[in-house]
């Protein structure tokens, strides 16, 4: 960046040249060398337009400025073509960062050592330090993005507010009792790392953002008596098949890949965050193309889900504590319709109490005098100790 505004600089001064809006060209270098190249095939002045300054001075005083912008459909189509070629990259970047499992980072907070995915390190620092620097999946050149921070840490100054400290014991201070454990939202370093920042040309995700918001305000008056909400669709645990409901789904799971996870919920007496987390632990596995059941890892998901349906793996969960773990509070995808439509239902309450699982309220101890000779809880040590 610092030879970007030394270039720029000289060219205002040697040249007259000015180009507009040079944050919003994708990659500044080949923007550069495009129009060196096209300026020794015509005269600028056939790309540029001259604004002449102190136009009402005499004529020696007057100067001639070239303003080289997107107004020019040839630039335009260049800076379309290099958000292309940039956002390209990106995504490839960002798809090979989501499957390298050979990542190695140390945590900012407790230097704890995370091997394997980069989510593990992401969703620790977020867990266990209220440290929340966005989805994993959201973040592009993530150990660069850990880097940067790591490196303002270690010059003792806080990712929030950006003042900079004694020592590192008062800057863990500033941050846990004033919440800074985050980052500047207005600091334009971090827009980088985020891949919402590459999607349109010319425009930050807060734009975007307020792009949406306006809409909604311009559309307020609106009548919306015949609009019809579509249904989202959520999507099998084990392939690309949508339905409108869990219901549907459920079918779907059980008569396809033997999986019937209205009767596990039911079995094991699964509560919503039961749910949610066991969820998320089977999206891991299979993303990761794993056998929760055998631990074998495939090549593919195609391959992956003939060995399960083959071997009967599908119904056959490990041990509870391997995935009723906090970690898979955290879904696999973004966006994740299933984890919408799982809930402790009135069906569900009755299924518990089948199982015994009763709700029990508490009884009135305002009077605990009478609450010794009337409280259910004699009934229930006499029946006890009658067993034992």
């Amino acid at each position: 960046m610092d030879e970007q505004d030394k270039l720029l600089k000289h060219m205002i001064i040697e040249h007259k040249m000015v180009i507009a809006d040079v944050k919003l060209v994708a990659d500044f270098q080949r923007y550069i060398l495009y129009w060196r190249k096209r300026f020794t095939e015509q005269p600028v002045t056939d790309f540029c337009s001259v604004i002449r300054i102190n136009s009402t001075a005499p004529l020696e005083e007057q100067d001639n400025y070239f303003l080289l912008c997107d107004v020019l459909p040839e630039d335009r189509v260049l800076r379309e073509e290099l958000q292309k070629q940039r956002l390209k990259e990106i995504l490839e970047q960002q798809q090979q960062e989501r499957n390298d499992n050979n990542f190695h980072g140390i945590c900012m907070f407790c230097n704890e050592e995370f091997f394997g995915n980069r989510s593990v390190l992401l969703n620790h620092m977020a867990r266990e330090h209220a440290f929340n620097i966005g989805l994993p999946d959201n973040i592009v050149n993530c150990n660069e993005f850990l880097c940067t921070l790591q490196k303002k840490l270690d010059n003792l100054q806080c990712l929030y507010c950006e003042k900079t400290f004694r020592d590192k014991n008062t800057l863990k201070d500033h941050m846990r009792k004033k919440q800074h454990r985050r980052i500047n939202p207005k600091n334009r370093e971090y827009d980088r790392f985020y891949v919402i920042n590459y999607l349109e040309l010319g425009k930050s995700w807060e734009e975007v953002q307020l792009e949406d918001d306006r809409e909604l305000l311009d559309h307020q008056e609106d009548d919306w008596s015949d609009w019809e909400e579509r249904p989202d669709s959520a999507v099998c645990l084990f392939c690309e098949k949508q339905a409108e409901t869990i219901e549907k789904l459920c079918v779907h799971m059980e008569e396809a890949h033997d999986f019937d996870l209205l009767k596990i919920k039911s079995e094991l007496g699964l509560n919503f965050y039961q749910q949610v987390k066991l969820v998320n632990f089977i999206r891991r596995q299979i993303h990761q193309c794993r056998c929760y059941s055998c631990h074998v890892k495939f090549k593919s998901k195609a391959e992956l889900r003939t060995h399960m349906e083959e071997t009967k793996h599908t119904s056959l969960l490990p041990e509870t504590k391997i995935w009723d773990q906090p970690e898979y509070y955290f879904p696999t995808y973004e966006n994740d319709i299933l984890l919408c439509t799982l809930s402790d239902s009135e069906s569900d309450l009755t299924a518990q109490e089948q199982n015994g699982n009763i709700t029990i309220i508490s009884e009135d101890t305002s009077k605990l005098h009478a609450l010794k000779q009337t409280s259910i809880l004699n009934q229930l040590l006499l029946h006890e100790g009658l067993k034992n």
